[in-house]
């Protein structure tokens, strides 16, 4: 059990560290845009693309990781969003303007891959490494939270670190990539490539996915679409706020990343309540999740109605707090619902859907951001529906994940 223990610690600073490396870059994208001389949408391009490309590798990382084994891929990934952070360093330091741009671009592709192949292979990691459901749900709880955890931080953090150099997050993210791929070399157990899925050729492979989709595709599909939700609502509204701060109410460096890391707070302790909740109960999961989506729904459609500051981060709050109680529901769900050969595929499909949110929040906000408020906030809370909808009607444990 300590060995599992210090494995979970080091499999929590995968999530915590990608975070970092992504999410410290919202505070300072208005700083980037300037240095750079590019507008709204280019620059919220730089979290786009690192979202675009993980979503391609994601699935050919959870296969990779069926057949050879969870760490065997998990640490070059490590490696390659390493090089990819340094590529924007050199980018920032050694030229200026669009060359500047295009060549951050270049390295946030690289990271993209780097990340596709570390935080969704995590899930069916924490999986593998328990055989209690009760403790698999715990083990995803603490993962998601220290994914949480990341997002409180960094916005914090980056909003720091852009008052030193406007480009020294860029310079965090090897040196984190690299603690983490330390943390994951000594704690973690190379896991055993074993089972059915080593054996099998690609084809009979591609053929079982197939057959698990046909099979428990209704609420496997909702729950892609839920998490894909989630990403993107918390980093659209992310994007929004961190440009209203700065440009409407002259808040800067960490007093902004303060501000920004209050309704991922919530977040955070809410995911870490989710998990201890849930427990093995998959009917609890269904449920919790559902009532996240619906709090989420509501509080996105009465921010609609006002454009003050202190209305706006409290319903952000609430937001946050919904969004919070889904996502180890999701994970959990996912996880214990699928055999363990196909684990790190099926929840790697659900990685790029997350991933798919987080690319397209930033750019759709951008645009939004040019109608009225309400048709933000509207779309918002919209789409937060279409999530409820899915979490009540498609989403059926009783009948699909064994319960």
């Amino acid at each position: 059990m300590k060995g599992i223990k210090g494995a979970l610690i080091a499999l929590a600073s995968i999530p915590l560290i990608m975070t970092l490396g992504n999410s410290m870059l919202l505070p300072v994208l208005p700083q980037i845009s300037k240095e750079l001389g590019i507008n709204a949408f280019q620059v919220s391009m730089i979290i786009t693309v690192y979202g675009l490309i993980a979503i391609l590798m994601i699935p050919i990382a959870g296969y990779l990781s069926d057949r050879f084994g969870r760490k065997i891929v998990i640490l070059p990934s490590l490696i390659l969003a390493a090089l990819g952070g340094t590529v924007c360093v050199i980018a920032a330091w050694f030229f200026t303007g669009g060359i500047a741009y295009w060549i951050i671009l270049g390295g946030r592709l690289l990271q993209g891959v780097g990340a596709a192949g570390a935080f969704p292979i995590v899930l069916p990691l924490v999986g593998d490494l328990f055989k209690d459901e009760k403790q698999v749900s715990k083990g995803l709880g603490i993962i998601e939270t220290s994914n949480t955890f990341g997002k409180v931080l960094s916005p914090i953090l980056g909003a720091y670190l852009g008052t030193l150099l406007w480009y020294a997050p860029f310079i965090a993210i090897p040196v984190l990539c690299l603690i983490s791929f330390v943390l994951v070399l000594l704690l973690v157990q190379k896991p055993k490539t074993g089972g059915q899925a080593a054996k099998k050729s690609l084809g009979q492979f591609l053929t079982a996915i197939k057959e698990i989709l046909h099979e428990k595709g209704r609420w496997l599909y909702a729950i892609f679409a839920i998490g894909g939700i989630c990403m993107f609502v918390t980093f659209g509204v992310l994007f929004y706020l961190s440009e209203t701060l700065e440009a409407k109410h002259n808040l800067h460096g960490a007093s902004k990343g303060f501000v920004l890391a209050i309704p991922l707070a919530l977040l955070c302790l809410a995911s870490y309540g989710s998990g201890k909740i849930i427990g093995k109960n998959k009917i609890v999961m269904k449920w919790l999740g559902f009532g996240g989506m619906a709090l989420l729904t509501a509080a996105m459609f009465i921010a609609c109605f006002g454009e003050n500051i202190y209305f706006i981060v409290g319903f952000l709050c609430l937001s946050g707090i919904g969004i919070g109680a889904v996502l180890p529901c999701m994970d959990a769900l996912i996880t214990e619902g699928i055999e363990k050969d196909n684990r790190g595929t099926i929840t790697s499909l659900y990685s790029s859907m997350r991933f798919i949110g987080v690319a397209l929040g930033p750019p759709v906000v951008s645009l939004l951001m040019n109608r009225a408020h309400w048709v933000l906030f509207g779309t918002m809370a919209a789409v937060g529906a279409a999530g409820g909808m899915l979490s009540l009607f498609a989403v059926t444990p009783s009948k699909e994940t064994g319960e």
